[in-house]
């Protein structure tokens, strides 16, 4: 399992456009891949999950993949992260 820690710089924090994005890219791998933010623990791969999370500007949020392709799920998942989120 691989893991990496996200800081939400984007002032509206993990809105619709983006949580689509991250959604999108983490449904390209084999891997399990999960958003942890504030004691809950949700499916990347959902839409509802990632939005039920509410993730605001500031929040630290851990990204986890386990799987055959994790390695590349976490590299992808980051990628639109800071393109689109924060850092």
């Amino acid at each position: 399992m691989k893991e990496k820690t996200f800081t939400i710089t984007d002032d509206t924090g993990v809105h619709a456009r983006p949580a689509t994005l991250l959604v999108n890219k983490a449904g390209q791998f084999e891997s399990e891949v999960e958003m942890h933010y504030n004691g809950k623990t949700v499916n990347l791969k959902s839409i509802m999950g990632v939005m039920s999370l509410g993730v605001p500007k500031g929040a630290q949020i851990k990204i986890t993949a386990d799987g055959s392709d994790e390695e590349q799920a976490l590299q992808g998942i980051e990628e639109v992260i800071k393109e689109h989120l924060g850092e």
